[in-house]
């Protein structure tokens, strides 16, 4: 079998227009049921897909007045996930900013755990700087700060995870010995940001490691991912902009000693369905009336960085804004560069960013989709893909009804899965604890080469 396609259902509450809320056709009554949620699950799973992912932030958000902005804590909401399903992966964010590497380290250990091998972590630095007051702190830390502090973070969890070595639990009742201490091991860290002695106090997971997931697509964010990140979710308007990544972030990733194939790049995309491709833009050109512009000017006063004020929304954006607009975002420059390329209104740019917050948006037949789907996959823009609904849950049940089963005859996506665990779905190797003889052998090798 060739090389297959990973795909995440990514769920955000009502979907991922920020209008969704709105329409005829979504369930905001349901946005704080969690059998609303793990019947979304139960139907990626069905469908076969890798992972549901949940995003998070610990601070709610200033526009949470217009739009489903609020945050539901994931470690909860992923284990009741797990509860209800059997094989697909559970993807959580948690933050190496606002959160301690101890904790981080017993949360997704025992998400893996109770999920039998599930458990995917992305790590974000938190770029949101009213988090900051949440956390007892006068300020956000400056970005560099944050990086530094998530490498050491990162380094510390896997410590922590590694601390039990596989047949560390021997559960001998004969001899009345339950575990072989002399296989669990103090890490012992001290670091600039953080000491640590260890172990977790508990067993080594099914998946050795929760699966590691990125997002960040700055320059900090690029090096982090090709030193740490196994799958990386990134947002693109454009093939080119896509295979630009993909290439960049592969070569990275092979200048940190490891294997580029081992890096999964998932861009995010938000399909509307219809019949036919004037009946696709027709839906979204719906859930585009019911945006309240507010909500979407506070978002782009936020990403360029610039006053406003006195643009009408139909007015092009004037040369002399865009070039003092822009500020230390993955995010800012992918709208800086959709709206030069395209001198688009800020009507327009609002619609664009609605639905899926820069992420693609794609309408079409069943068909179109699949086929651009397939034109990123094997033209070296992505591994796979997130997908987005832009409503739920018939965002996604359109999805995969109609474009699941035309990758599936295509051979490019799994009709059974073949694995248990998330590590298994994406075809990474479940790692030696650092603390084996076989886990120092491979670190002594990877120190060589690098």
């Amino acid at each position: 079998m060739g090389r297959q396609l990973k795909l995440n259902l990514f769920i955000y509450p009502g979907g991922h227009h920020e209008a969704a809320w709105r329409h005829p056709k979504s369930r905001p009554d349901r946005l704080l049921d969690i059998r609303f949620y793990q019947e979304l699950a139960q139907r990626a799973e069905a469908a076969k897909l890798d992972a549901v992912f949940y995003a998070d932030g610990p601070a709610l958000e200033s526009n949470v007045q217009y739009a489903t902005r609020f945050r539901l804590e994931p470690f909860t909401w992923l284990s009741a996930i797990a509860a209800a399903t059997e094989k697909i992966g559970l993807i959580g964010t948690a933050s190496t900013t606002y959160l301690e590497p101890y904790n981080a380290a017993r949360l997704f250990a025992s998400l893996d755990h109770l999920s039998g091998g599930r458990a995917g972590w992305n790590i974000v630095t938190t770029g949101a700087e009213r988090a900051a007051r949440n956390f007892g702190l006068d300020e956000h830390p400056p970005h560099a700060e944050r990086y530094s502090r998530a490498d050491e973070f990162v380094q510390v969890v896997g410590k922590l995870w590694d601390s039990w070595e596989d047949g560390a639990v021997v559960s001998d009742a004969g001899t009345g010995v339950f575990a072989d201490t002399s296989r669990i091991h103090p890490i012992g860290h001290q670091g600039d940001h953080f000491r640590v002695e260890g172990p977790l106090n508990t067993p080594r997971s099914p998946q050795g490691r929760p699966v590691y997931v990125q997002a960040g697509s700055s320059a900090d964010g690029k090096a982090f991912a090709a030193k740490h990140a196994e799958a990386v979710f990134t947002a693109h308007q454009t093939l080119q902009s896509a295979q630009d990544f993909y290439a960049d972030i592969k070569a990275l990733a092979a200048a940190e000693g490891r294997d580029p194939e081992k890096l999964l790049v998932l861009p995010g995309i938000s399909p509307y369905l219809g019949s036919t491709e004037a009946e696709a833009r027709a839906l979204r050109q719906e859930f585009d009336e019911l945006t309240q512009p507010e909500y979407g000017l506070g978002i782009l006063r936020k990403l360029l960085g610039v006053d406003l004020d006195g643009l009408k929304l139909d007015d092009t954006f004037p040369d002399d804004l865009l070039a003092s607009a822009g500020r230390e975002s993955s995010r800012s420059q992918l709208l800086l560069d959709t709206i030069r390329r395209e001198r688009l209104t800020v009507r327009k740019v609002l619609h664009r960013f609605a639905g899926a917050r820069g992420h693609y948006t794609v309408a079409g037949t069943p068909l179109q989709v699949a086929d651009e789907i397939q034109l990123w996959f094997e033209n070296g823009a992505a591994d796979g893909f997130n997908i987005m609904p832009p409503w739920l849950p018939g965002g996604f049940e359109a999805f995969a009804d109609e474009v699941v089963p035309i990758l599936q005859s295509r051979g490019l996506f799994r009709t059974e899965y073949s694995a248990r665990t998330l590590r298994g779905h994406f075809g990474l190797d479940r790692p030696e604890s650092q603390y084996s003889p076989a886990g120092q052998t491979t670190q002594q090798l990877q120190g060589a080469h690098a």
